[in-house]
């Protein structure tokens, strides 16, 4: 069984800001694979089947900084280890709609991240990490996060979405290392004819 945890802030008010893609990808990837996700608590959660590998599905488990008791309640629930765990967030550190799929590890300055090693006591499990871009300097990155996508932002992001759930759909069913081979890459921008 694997655990797939889309990170976010709980609240209408928060939907469609850099800081919930995590929840994006995660309710993406139901819709994909005819997962219903429906609230349970402050989480968003649901089962199903991925080909022969058993899932569930969570999103927005408390606030973002608090995002680490909740989780390993979760894996206590289940009954799984972090090696069962795929986290998907934003990433300041990406540019906008790049994706990274990243083992182990630092918190990288995320609070989320941060909160989640130590309740588990361990850095080591897979985390697909969604570019958001930089705030402006003197842009406080905590306000930045919190910020709706732009039109245009949103056109860049929207691929990269669906490239997130095509590199859960690969570590699911071929592991971290190939994964990471697979989308640790920049796309090639398409070619103009002259």
């Amino acid at each position: 069984m694997q655990l797939i945890v889309g990170l976010g802030n709980p609240g209408a008010v928060y939907a469609g800001t850099r800081h919930n893609v995590g929840v994006e990808v995660v309710a993406r990837a139901a819709a994909r694979w005819d997962i219903s996700l429906a609230p349970r608590g402050i989480a968003i959660r649901g089962s199903g089947r991925l080909g022969s590998v058993r899932l569930e599905l969570a999103g927005t488990l408390d606030w973002m900084n608090l995002t680490g008791p909740p989780l390993k309640g979760l894996l206590r629930e289940y009954k799984l280890t972090s090696e069962n765990l795929i986290l998907v967030h934003d990433d300041l550190d990406l540019e906008l709609g790049r994706l990274r799929i990243k083992q182990g590890g630092g918190s990288g300055g995320h609070n989320g991240i941060k909160s989640v090693v130590e309740a588990l006591g361990t850095p080591e499990f897979v985390r697909v990490r969604i570019g958001i871009g930089r705030p402006a300097p003197r842009q406080d990155p905590a306000d930045f996060v919190l910020e709706v996508f732009s039109k245009e932002e949103r056109e860049i992001l929207a691929p990269c979405l669906e490239r997130a759930v095509d590199a859960l759909e690969c570590l699911i069913h071929r592991g971290a290392s190939v994964a990471m081979n697979q989308f640790n890459v920049r796309e090639k921008p398409a070619s103009t004819s002259e």
